[in-house]
C-alpha cells in the first residue's frame, strides 16, 4: 500500500479552493487539478509499507502529536514550483502554523529514520499542492491569473490543526483515493 503522512485542509478552505481552481481553469492552461477533497499538506511520503511498519509509524506519530496542542494554520497566497515562469506544481502557501508544521515534519523525519526510512533530500516546504502543470499550453495566462489573485490580497480562512493523519493511497483510473489509516490527535 502507498502511504503518506499529512495535515488536512478543512471543509471551509476546500470550498474556497474550489472557487480558486474554477478561476484558474478559465486560463485553459494544461493543468491536472487536485480534487479539493484530496488536498492536504504532505509531511512525509512513505510509499509501500507493511502492516508491522504501519504500526510502528502510528506509534511514532502518536508520540510526536502528544508534544503539541492544536494550532492555528492560515493559508497565504499561491505560487508555483520551481518558479512561476516555469510552473510544474501550483501550490498554496501557509503563514500561521508554518513553524509548527516544519517542526512536526522534522520530528517525523527523525523518528522514521530510526525505523529505516530514508531522510528526504529536499528541504521541507510547507504547502498544499493544488495542481500539476502537464504542458506549457497557456502558461502565460496561468501566470497572470496567479499574480492577479495574489495582488488582490484574497484571504483564506484560518483553520485549527488538531491531528496528523497517516493515509493510504490507492491509484485508480479516475484519480487517487486517500483513506485515513490513523489520526494522531493533539491533546
Amino acid at each position: 500500500m502507498g502511504t503518506f503522512i499529512a495535515i488536512d485542509l478543512n471543509d471551509e478552505n476546500k470550498s474556497a479552493l474550489t472557487k480558486l481552481q474554477d478561476e484558474l481553469k478559465q486560463t485553459q492552461a494544461d493543468v491536472k487539478w487536485v480534487e479539493p477533497e484530496n488536498t492536504h499538506l504532505t509531511l512525509k511520503f512513505l510509499g509501500g509499507i507493511s502492516e508491522e511498519q504501519a504500526g510502528q509509524v502510528k506509534n511514532i506519530l502518536d508520540k510526536i502529536s502528544s508534544d503539541y496542542k492544536p494550532f492555528e494554520l492560515s493559508l497565504s497566497g499561491i505560487g508555483a514550483f520551481p518558479k512561476l515562469d516555469y510552473p510544474r506544481v501550483i501550490w498554496i502557501g501557509i503563514e500561521k502554523g508554518k513553524k509548527e508544521t516544519e517542526e512536526i515534519a522534522k520530528k517525523i523525519e527523525d523518528g522514521l529514520e530510526k525505523l529505516g526510512f530514508q531522510q528526504e533530500e529536499r528541504e521541507f516546504s510547507a504547502h498544499f499542492t493544488i495542481g500539476r502543470v502537464r504542458t506549457p499550453k497557456n502558461k502565460e495566462q496561468l501566470k497572470t491569473a496567479i499574480q492577479t489573485w495574489n495582488l488582490e490580497h484574497r484571504t483564506w480562512n484560518s483553520q485549527i490543526v488538531s491531528s496528523i493523519v497517516l493515509y493510504q493511497s490507492n491509484l485508480t483510473p479516475k484519480g487517487p483515493i486517500y483513506t485515513p489509516l490513523h489520526f494522531a490527535k493533539f491533546p
